[in-house]
């Protein structure tokens, strides 16, 4: 049975996995990310002298030979899928870096780490089966991606997925980082929870915390963002009308306390013309979903006749 690698590179850790065409992971690990600053004479940066330690590791553990190698990471992939060709400000020595040439490897198909996230619930997870999925990730920010009759949908120079960015209200002042005024990001990610709540929460947790205590101001904030999340979902719904909307990301940790009034917005909003509603469900993997759906990702580049038949 073929076998893969994937590797998920992160700010904050680096993640991979041995995993089989079946599914079964055979191997993982987990590290911190070293610091991207270069040391002298042009020496390596600590981080991708990281991955390729990480690699090697991996290799040595798996009892057999490996077929493939799938890399996850933040930005835009090249049209290829063998390098992130757009990632300012973080991980410096990212752009461009050829991945398969550095780590001397034959192939190594690299896709964004939203993305990576969506192949591991459609190839082994809460997808699985399905043909067409919606998936958010609810976090720092808001990231997504998109499952299309079967495949991932990057688009045009690989732009596509980006929902968080979408537009909720028009006439707000402030622009997310894609020039958008008034995004789904801004109205539930975590990065403006302190300006939603005029300085009073920090994090979506303690917001959330305070709204199941009984805080009014609290549950105000808070059912409003749900309120819009909701919005965005069954805009998302109306135009691509999907198999199933899958929802990631730390915000998901809040559990009934968001997908109770989730589900009663949606109830309001959701055109339901053949009297089905489009499930929403919580994404099966967490931590190492990147990984995971990296090495998927490389799996499905594999010629057929070495996957397992279904």
């Amino acid at each position: 049975m073929a076998t893969a690698i994937g590797i998920d590179i992160g700010g904050t850790n680096i993640k991979g996995v041995v995993l089989n065409a079946a599914g079964k992971i055979i191997q993982q690990t987990v590290q911190a990310t070293p610091s991207d600053t270069s040391g002298e004479n042009g020496h390596l940066l600590p981080w991708k002298q990281a991955v390729a330690q990480m690699l090697q590791q991996l290799k040595d553990a798996c009892a057999g030979r490996i077929d493939t190698i799938g890399l996850a990471a933040p930005g835009l992939p090249n049209p290829q899928n063998t390098a992130i060709r757009l990632m300012p400000d973080r991980l410096q020595g990212l752009e461009n870096l050829i991945w398969m040439d550095y780590l001397q490897e034959p192939e190594v198909w690299v896709l964004n780490d939203a993305a990576a996230a969506l192949m591991a619930e459609a190839s082994f997870g809460a997808g699985k089966g399905l043909k067409n999925i919606v998936m958010l990730t609810l976090g720092t920010g808001v990231g997504g991606s998109l499952f299309i009759n079967g495949t991932l949908y990057q688009g045009n120079y690989q732009m596509a997925g980006h929902l968080g960015h979408m537009t909720l209200d028009a006439d707000r002042d402030e622009q997310g980082i894609t020039g958008m005024p008034g995004t789904l990001e801004a109205a539930i990610g975590n990065s403006t929870v302190a300006k939603r709540s005029l300085g009073r929460f920090e994090t979506t947790d303690a917001l959330v915390k305070a709204h199941v205590q009984g805080d009014y101001f609290a549950t105000y904030v808070w059912l409003h963002s749900v309120r819009k999340l909701a919005l965005g979902i069954c805009s998302l719904c109306h135009l691509l009308s999907p198999d199933l909307v899958i929802l990631g990301g730390g915000i998901t940790k809040a559990g009934d306390a968001l997908y109770q009034p989730l589900h009663d917005f949606i109830d309001i909003y959701e055109w339901k013309q053949v009297g089905e509603k489009i499930p929403i469900q919580q994404a099966h993997f967490s931590d190492m979903a990147g990984a995971i759906g990296a090495a998927a990702f490389a799996l499905g580049k594999l010629p057929a006749t070495t996957l397992p038949s279904s």
